[in-house]
């Protein structure tokens, strides 16, 4: 059973370096729920992603509790705070999320609402081990306290690029919403397409989130008259877009990043939204063997799993796991167990993080639409 092997791993991978007794040693008291903090998008219209992630890290969190905990029997508390995918709102709720107690952070969304975090819980001396939200801005800081279990923007546009180049697109419009994770992306295509050479950059365009009508870039689009269509921002937007591609008469592809992965584009954009394409890590339906994880989400939370649970279900067990290394709840030494991981086992696989506390393999693999839901198209093996 995949939970069970899972919880398997963090007990046999997190070893005790002195726990209780060791915080005593170190001269610092150590006593209570080791805290948590999550912030992650709840209200706005990427709430239900946000659900996914605060339900899916909290399995995490009861299945440890449940083993016993960290530094020998100290229970893990999850805070959830509201992004709502707003940089001021992302802010204060990392403000809260510090006053209480916090002492490592499992959140992260939307990077536009991320990136103002990252002084906050620097400050603070909290490391940031971030689920989802995976601007090139988020490690280009240096910050030694944070850390991405998400694959990079680079990464994401490397595997856009090999499936153009596997399939024999000719030209692509590149089409964001000008925050920082959608035009980092489009930034980093338009870079390795020109370094490649093979592919046309037919169309480089942005449009603004939140608007109903996107006739302006649909027209620019129709005359650029490009192969494929790749849309990097989220999912609101693009579902409006592919929805006036598509009445336009556009008959190319349409590929999206992994902002934009979420069912709710099929109920936006209808039948026009089957075959549509996508940039993505591992999602709960193609993880192999996923069956009993799904099996477990659904009897705690009576609803299936959606985007980025599994990278937040990950993001707990590594903070356990460095907790546990550390032998503290010290910003310091959590740090630095962090990068001392090699080979911990997650869901994309074993972990160790680069010089730059990224993954070594953003484990990217394309999906597709097909009957209204995202499912496994090519795995770039």
């Amino acid at each position: 059973m995949l939970l069970g092997v899972a919880t398997a791993m963090l007990l046999a991978t997190s070893g005790c370096s002195g726990g209780l007794l060791a915080a005593d040693e170190a001269g610092s008291e150590e006593t209570g729920t080791v805290k948590l903090a999550m912030v992650v998008p709840i209200s706005g219209s990427s709430a239900p992603t946000g659900e996914y992630m605060a339900n899916a890290a909290q399995l995490a969190v009861d299945e440890i509790n449940e083993a016993g905990g960290v530094l020998d029997g100290r229970q893990l508390e999850l805070l959830v705070e509201d992004e709502a995918c707003d940089a001021q709102q992302g802010v204060a709720s990392a403000n809260k999320a510090v006053s209480a107690g916090a002492v490592i952070s499992v959140g992260g969304y939307c990077s536009g609402a991320t990136l103002p975090q990252l002084p906050i819980f620097e400050e603070a001396n909290v490391p940031m081990i971030i689920p989802a939200a995976n601007s090139q801005d988020l490690v280009n800081q240096g910050l030694k306290n944070v850390f991405l279990v998400n694959g990079t923007g680079n990464q994401q546009s490397t595997a856009a690029l090999e499936y153009m180049l596997k399939t024999g697109v000719a030209s692509v419009a590149l089409v964001d919403d000008n925050d920082s994770y959608s035009a980092d992306i489009t930034a980093e295509t338009a870079r390795l397409i020109e370094e490649d050479g093979t592919v046309t950059l037919a169309l480089g365009t942005s449009v603004t989130p939140g608007e109903s009508d996107y006739s302006a870039a649909v027209r620019d689009i129709m005359n650029a008259d490009p192969e494929l269509v790749y849309w990097t921002g989220y999912y609101q937007e693009g579902g409006l877009i592919i929805n006036q591609l598509r009445n336009s008469g556009f008959e190319g592809d349409i590929m999206v990043a992994d902002g934009s992965v979420d069912g709710s584009i099929s109920e936006i954009v209808g039948a026009g939204a089957e075959g549509v394409l996508a940039t993505m890590t591992q999602t709960p339906d193609t993880l192999e063997g996923g069956g009993d994880w799904i099996a477990s989400y659904e009897e705690a939370f009576g609803s299936a799993p959606g985007p980025f649970s599994l990278q937040s279900y990950d993001a707990v067990r590594v903070a356990a796991h460095a907790i546990d290394e550390a032998g503290s709840t010290d910003g310091d030494a959590i740090i630095a167990a962090l990068e001392a991981i090699d080979g911990f086992e997650m869901f994309s696989g074993p972990l160790t993080f680069t010089a730059d506390h990224t993954l070594s393999n953003g484990g990217f693999i394309i999906l597709s639409i097909q009957d209204g839901a995202f499912a496994l198209e090519d795995d770039l093996s």
